[in-house]
């Protein structure tokens, strides 16, 4: 008798669990049609529950593949037993300017050591092109980089320009790509498997919750709720035609009751404003933040 009862309940709970999902779907195509973008999403719950918007398009990654790439770069130091305070002696012609670097700005002559760690967290926190390039010179190349990547079973992703390649060329944006589920399994898989030591793994998750770009992304309608937030978000310049070619936040959300979603968003080719597409984007993440939440409080 308590076996039957325990499936019925399973069977309402899963029916009911899926309900949500075609709900939430619905919900996020009907706010994404209007929008003056291209825009992607894929939201994955607990693991099992997804949903995805435009997920058959590629997406320019920008900034966003500095999260692939601190992952490759842990697994090359983990592989030669590199530990993350090692030093990378960085040269003035490692800074080149008219790009984004909080690190060229604080040592503009250059000639001096960081350890790989406090390179990590300029990429990962503040998005610095310099230091993002200078990992992928001394520790792990863009090739080897993708070939990581897709070795965890994420394929639908290129990653084969660096910021260097795309400040000299716009179109190259282009070529670093993902759908919107790539990137989401790919946050899923670093939060909740052992692909990385412990030690790197937890590195890489503070660092990414201690963000600092991107405020008014998916971090603007978590502000006032106990959840946290780690994420990695990409930005581009505009294209010939005046479009935004992108503006994209992926990330973890862990929930105070221990359950947690990962969340990514891409927004391509936007005829808005910087700020209004930001908005967009806000707005994406404060419907699935409420529509979990109350999928949450409905339960028994």
């Amino acid at each position: 008798m308590c076996r039957c009862l325990l499936a019925v309940v399973l069977i309402l709970f899963l029916a009911a669990a899926s309900r949500a999902q075609t709900d939430l779907k619905r919900e996020l195509e009907a706010l994404t049609a209007n929008m003056p973008a291209t825009v992607g999403v894929a939201v994955i719950i607990d693991g099992r529950d997804t949903v995805t918007v435009n997920n058959d398009q590629r997406f320019p990654l920008m900034s966003v593949f500095k999260f692939h790439q601190a992952l490759a770069v842990a697994h090359r130091l983990a592989e030669r037993g590199i530990p993350l305070e090692t030093e990378i002696w960085i040269t003035k012609e490692d800074l080149p300017p008219n790009t984004w670097s909080p690190l060229r700005d604080a040592h503009p002559e250059g000639n001096f050591g960081m350890s790989i760690a406090e390179l990590l967290r300029l990429t990962l926190q503040q998005s610095d092109n310099n230091a993002c390039d200078i990992l992928f010179d001394r520790i792990c190349s863009v090739k080897d980089t993708e070939a990581y990547i897709h070795g965890l079973g994420i394929r639908d992703c290129a990653i084969s320009a660096t910021e260097a390649d795309m400040h000299a060329d716009l179109d190259k944006c282009r070529d670093n790509w993902t759908t919107p589920l790539a990137a989401a399994r790919l946050m899923e898989r670093f939060l909740t498997e052992d692909i990385l030591p412990e030690s790197l793994h937890e590195f890489i998750k503070v660092t990414m919750i201690g963000c600092t770009t991107g405020a008014n992304r998916l971090a603007r309608p978590l502000r006032e709720t106990k959840v946290v937030l780690g994420h990695k978000t990409g930005t581009s310049e505009r294209d010939a035609d005046g479009r935004l070619i992108a503006l994209n936040d992926a990330g973890f959300v862990l929930l105070p009751d221990g359950r947690h979603y990962t969340i990514a968003v891409f927004i391509k080719d936007s005829r808005a404003s910087d700020d209004e597409t930001e908005a967009m984007l806000a707005e994406i993440s404060a419907r699935v933040y409420r529509y979990i939440a109350a999928a949450r409080a409905a339960l028994p």
